[in-house]
This record gives C-alpha cells, sequence and structure tokens, in this order.
C-alpha cells in the first residue's frame, strides 16, 4: 500500500453557523482511500474518479443520523467509457463504512485523452444519490444528469433539484489522499423560519458560498492540516461558528465467508453445482474489495425428500 500521512485522516466533522443559517461538513480520507483503491488496479483516471465518489459519498453519508442507515452513490451511463460506478456508506455506532468500485472499457479508456472530462468518461450518464433509513426503512432517492465538469457539480444539482437547498461542493485529490467540504443554506422553515421558497441569491447564502470556493483543492487534501483548522480558516470572522461530533471512517466492505455461504445456500443444491468450476467449487468475486471466496456446494442428496 501506498505510504500517507495520518495526522488527520479518515474523519468527517460537521459545523453549522447560526447567524449566517447554514451548516456544513468537512472530510479527509487516506489510509481507508488507500486501502479501496489499493484493491484494484486501477488506471488513474479511473483512480482520481473513484476517490472524488468516495469522498462525495463521506462528506454526504456521515450525515445520516440513525445507526444502520445507508447512502448509496451510483454513476451509471449505458454509452461511456465507464459503465457503472458504486459507492456506499453505511452508518454505525462507531462511525461510518466506506466501500466503491467501478467498471469501465479498458480499450475505450486506453484511446482516451490522459486526463479524459467527465462527459468523455460517461457519455450521458446520470447520477442517483439514494438514502436508505434504517429505523423507518423508507428510502429516498434523487437522479440528476451527469452533465457538469465533475461528480461534485451533480451532487450540487442534487441538493438543489431534490431538496431545494442551495449547496456548495468542493472535493481536493492529492494521491491517495481526498478532502470534501459541503456547504448548505438551511432551508427557509427550519429553526423556526418562515419556509418561502429557495433563495439562490440570499444574501446570508451568497457570503458563506462565497467564502467557500476560496477553499484549495491542496488544503482540503493536506492531511497535516486539521479540519478545525481549515474550519476556522473559511470562518474565523463570523461570530460563531459551533462545532458538532466528528466521525470516524473506515473501510467496510461487507462481504464474508459466511455471509456468501449463507446467500448461496438459498439456492437449491443443483444449481449450486451448476454454478461450480471444473473443480467441483464455486468462486464468487466481490466486485467492492477484489477477492474471491470459494465455496463447496451442498451435496446433491441433501435435496432428497423422503415421505
Amino acid at each position: 500500500m501506498t505510504e500517507t500521512s495520518t495526522t488527520d485522516t479518515d474523519r468527517a466533522l460537521g459545523f453549522t453557523i447560526p447567524d449566517r443559517h447554514a451548516r456544513g461538513r468537512i472530510v479527509r480520507l487516506g489510509p481507508v482511500l488507500d486501502t479501496i483503491l489499493s484493491a484494484h488496479a486501477y488506471p488513474a483516471p479511473i483512480e482520481a474518479l473513484l476517490a472524488e465518489a468516495l469522498t462525495l459519498a463521506a462528506l454526504i453519508g456521515s450525515t445520516l443520523k440513525d445507526a444502520g442507515g445507508q447512502l448509496t452513490l451510483q454513476a451509471q451511463t449505458q454509452t461511456g467509457i465507464v459503465t457503472l460506478l458504486v459507492c456506499d456508506y453505511k452508518s454505525g455506532a462507531g462511525g461510518g463504512e466506506l466501500r466503491g468500485y467501478v467498471q469501465y472499457d479498458a480499450e475505450r479508456l486506453a484511446a482516451a485523452p490522459e486526463n479524459p472530462s467527465l462527459f468523455a468518461l460517461f457519455g450521458q450518464g446520470y447520477l442517483a444519490i439514494t438514502f436508505d433509513q434504517a429505523i423507518t426503512g423508507e428510502r429516498y432517492q434523487g437522479i440528476v444528469p451527469l452533465d457538469g465538469n465533475s461528480l461534485s457539480a451533480a451532487a450540487e444539482h442534487y441538493f438543489l433539484q431534490s431538496e431545494q437547498i442551495p449547496t456548495l461542493v468542493r472535493v481536493g485529490l492529492g494521491g491517495r489522499v481526498a478532502g470534501g467540504l459541503l456547504l448548505q443554506h438551511l432551508p427557509e422553515g427550519e429553526v423556526g423560519r418562515d419556509r418561502l421558497h429557495t433563495r439562490l441569491d440570499h444574501p446570508e447564502w451568497e457570503h458563506v458560498s462565497i467564502l467557500g470556493q476560496t477553499m484549495k483543492a491542496e488544503e482540503l487534501a493536506d492531511p497535516s492540516l486539521p479540519l478545525e483548522t481549515l474550519v476556522w480558516r473559511l470562518f474565523n470572522e463570523e461570530s460563531e461558528v459551533r462545532l458538532h461530533g466528528d466521525t470516524g471512517l473506515v473501510r467496510g466492505c461487507r462481504c464474508s465467508p459466511e455471509y456468501i455461504a449463507q446467500v448461496l445456500a438459498k439456492f437449491p443444491a443443483e444449481e449450486q453445482h451448476a454454478m461450480a468450476d471444473e473443480t467441483g467449487m464455486i468462486f464468487v468475486d466481490c466486485a467492492f474489495c477484489a477477492r474471491k471466496f470459494p465455496v463447496t456446494p451442498a451435496p446433491l442428496e441433501s435435496t432428497d425428500i423422503v415421505t
């Protein structure tokens, strides 16, 4: 694995600016990102794409309040170099779990420019953001086109279109370290405000957005800079900035030999044997962690029923 500084990585920090009716979240990934990327021999453009997607998943997913809730970020197309990108964040009592992978056409990527644009990678693709609530079991999904210059721009479009919340998203990449900033103007109607309509030109939001845009990519991806320092740099002239509890982040692929064996056990023995290769074993690939799991099919005689 690539060595990276771990001064301040693999956590998300929330904050609010009461006088501006704004909230934010800042995140940085280090060893977790390295572990996920190291499981695949992705070319540089695909690795950068997945790093941005994982950072977005951490930014948005860490807003989940209930343990067991899940945020899934999926970008897909039928015409682009990248056919599928999936990341998810699952909240837990001790923090958040991240995983992700990309499916792409290696030959088409090799023929593309060295640093292909988002349109070159996806063509007419779309981004789907799905929230699965653990307690209520409800699912919320929003879908937006990938018509900007980055996944971050598509995420901004999602919040404006699906939730009517003015949002600023910034992501910075630095090798196997990535950082992100999410800023939002609280919807009118929250914290005692009369709900009217979304105002992108609201003076409060314009002020916060302008400050957020001064955040540099290299600052977000610099593990030597504590997240609290970055928040202070942006908003040190505000009368009050409230920091909220931080969230630790880990790699969280949920595959295991036991889980896969339980899934395969639901198939009849005949079907299990049809899945087996010439050695008589079933090999199941996990797209997220790129591991192969060997499973022995159930004995055929186990399906005989005596009456």
